[in-house]
């Protein structure tokens, strides 16, 4: 039924389709091949059709919808006799039959590459375009369906725009009213102006036309509906357009999500491909994840997970379930419906956009301990940790997560270790992608701290301490927080700290210090107090002017910045320079407030820094006045 059914989704994980390559005409070679007889028949008919009678030219039309023309020869047989030129020429005719006859031919061969280029290249669109204003509905419905097989390509949509185009195709959707059965007329109009917003919705700036012209609300109304046929170019273009913000926010609000929840149940795999990728997109928000949850869309999610035959399906379903998993409460749902042990089995043997989604929804799944437990049961840590060695960068960022909270349960970490996990996650920091290298970074942290002998473990990668070191200096501010939250693990091992201070970590450490960054402030000052425990370098680290900016950090307003920033300034104090400065920047009165502090680690940390400022204060008394 739907002429653009087989092209709808060409990449679910794409936020907009506008970035694939545009498609680019290849004229096959003739070669010597006999042309068929429907090729000579068109020939035949072309004379007739360029007549300039119109009742010839209409049973010359008729002939020619006779024919196959899903054929490529008939298709481009049409364009090499120059008969299509003439097919557009007739739809600026006042002749309804004509236009008609065009148009039914012009809906079937535009399936063909070659021949959307040329029905745009010959002005064609902006002829179909003024006709949607005509009084006739059928001849509406076959001018919005030829423009949704054309407007598949950029220049198209384009066009199809400029005109006025997409304001009209609205129009097509407005003749539902409020109760609407969906029945007749109205729904196949509505259903071709759906099918030409699709194609054209590939295009950002024509999402922002169609949300101009009143769009949205036309398309919720139209989703309440029960005909398949309807829905699929309706959620096929809701599904297009949210990845854009204003659409995703209108999904939400316009009670959307209770439609595409109860459409994942439909018996039409296409139409639950489309309301999944939906769903995946608009679970990137919060109120989006505890909307599907709040109506039972999780467990028809995890259902489709047993379809694994259809891949476009299978990739939009485990996206959909990758981003409500961000949410903890759904992650508990996915517990009860049995979604981790399934999403294990289809670690293997999936094509690269199915595992991406995969692996990040387990990424997420594993941050609950039982799942973590549930992972390794079910043999899932052997191939995550195969998946260490893929290229593709959003793969590596995921698996890297999912390696990571894995680690996170001391038995796990033996299989990962076993596996050589640890030596895949630090050959990836050598990979170029910052996102890649920080996720690696953050993956490190608890295989360092759940390792059995890990600091042997880490001494055993060559030049692996020098290339931890030499991430400091990287430009990408998520790299440097991961790096920093790793050193500070890896510190707490004097031999690997020795070598870490040989490598230069103190000058590069303290060169980070005026951040405003809190996350990076956090995980940066944790790393000055762990790497102070080696030879001279609290004396370093005050040489190097790091001890200053540290105090300012006491003024943020991130909890956690203070329990680091006491726990660094803490183990600075100890160099009685660095307790001047510290007091000259008025350390001791933000410290005298964290004292009453409920973390324990922080009010220690406190007081321990107050008393070495006050001791070196009496000292300093004692020797004055004796």
């Amino acid at each position: 039924i739907f002429s653009k059914a087989s092209s709808s989704v060409e990449d679910v994980g794409e936020s907009s389709s506008e970035t694939e390559e545009d498609e680019q005409p290849v004229r096959r070679q003739e070669g010597g091949t006999d042309l068929s007889p429907e090729y000579w028949g068109i020939q035949k008919l072309a004379k007739y059709v360029k007549g300039g009678d119109p009742t010839a030219t209409l049973i010359a039309l008729c002939s020619m919808r006779d024919l196959n023309l899903s054929q490529e020869a008939c298709q481009l047989a049409i364009k090499d006799t120059g008969c299509l030129e003439v097919l557009i020429n007739l739809l600026d005719t006042e002749e309804i039959k004509c236009q008609t006859g065009s148009l039914k031919i012009l809906k079937e061969i535009s399936q063909n590459v070659l021949i959307r280029h040329a029905i745009a290249d010959l002005g064609g669109l902006e002829i179909m375009v003024k006709i949607l204003d005509s009084p006739d509905s059928d001849l509406k419905c076959l001018a919005a369906e030829t423009i949704a097989n054309v407007a598949r390509f950029k220049r198209a949509r384009k066009t199809v725009r400029q005109h006025g185009g997409i304001k009209r195709l609205v129009e097509l959707l407005e003749s539902i009213s409020a109760g609407s059965s969906c029945q007749g007329k109205d729904t196949e109009t509505a259903r071709c102006g759906a099918l030409a917003l699709w194609s054209c919705s590939k295009s950002t700036k024509n999402k922002k036309a169609i949300r101009k012209a009143g769009g949205i609300p036309l398309l919720a109304r139209w989703l309440k509906c029960s005909h398949t046929n309807i829905l699929i170019p309706i959620v096929g273009t809701l599904q297009e357009c949210a990845s854009e913000p204003s659409y995703r926010l209108a999904i939400r609000t316009e009670g959307m999500i209770e439609d595409l929840v109860k459409n994942l149940s439909s018996k039409h795999e296409e139409l639950q491909m489309h309301c999944a990728s939906a769903i995946f997109k608009c679970a990137e928000d919060e109120e989006t994840r505890d909307l599907v949850r709040k109506h039972e869309g999780l467990q028809p999610l995890s259902v489709l997970l047993d379809n694994s035959e259809n891949k476009q399906l299978l990739a939009a379903v485990t996206g959909a379930i990758w981003k409500c998993a961000i949410s903890r409460e759904n992650v508990l749902k996915f517990q009860e419906y049995k979604t981790v042990e399934a999403l294990v089995t289809l670690l293997t043997d999936q094509p690269e956009e199915v595992l991406i989604n995969v692996i990040g929804a387990l990424g997420e799944c594993c941050q609950e301990q039982e799942n973590r437990g549930t992972i390794r049961r079910c043999g899932g840590i052997a191939p995550m940790v195969k998946l260490l060695s893929a290229t593709n960068r959003a793969l590596l960022v995921n698996v890297n997560k999912a390696v990571g909270g894995c680690a996170m349960e001391p038995e796990n970490m033996a299989v990962i270790d076993s596996l050589d996990g640890v030596r895949l996650l630090w050959s990836l920091l050598k990979n170029p992608n910052p996102d890649v290298q920080a996720s690696a970074a953050w993956a490190l942290c608890p295989c360092v701290e759940n390792a059995k002998n890990s600091g042997e473990m880490v001494r055993s990668f060559v030049g692996g301490l020098e290339l931890i070191v030499n991430l400091l200096k990287s430009k990408d501010k998520e790299v440097l927080t991961s790096v920093c939250a790793a050193i500070a693990n890896i510190a707490k091992d004097q031999e690997n700290l020795a070598v870490m201070t040989d490598h230069g970590v103190v000058p590069l450490l303290s060169k980070l210090a005026n951040t405003n960054n809190n996350k990076l402030r956090r995980h940066l000052a944790e790393a000055i107090a762990h790497c102070c425990m080696w030879g001279s370098n609290r004396v370093a680290f005050g040489e190097a002017k790091a001890v200053a900016p540290l105090a300012r950090y006491l003024k943020a307003k991130d909890p956690l910045v203070h329990r680091a920033t006491a726990l660094a300034l803490y183990q600075l104090s100890e160099d009685p320079n660095n307790c001047v400065i510290m007091h000259e920047n008025g350390v001791v009165k933000l410290l005298l407030a964290m004292v009453g502090s409920t973390d324990d680690a922080l009010q220690e940390a406190a007081a321990g820094c107050i008393a070495n400022i006050r001791r070196l204060a009496l000292a300093t008394e004692k020797a004055k006045y004796g």
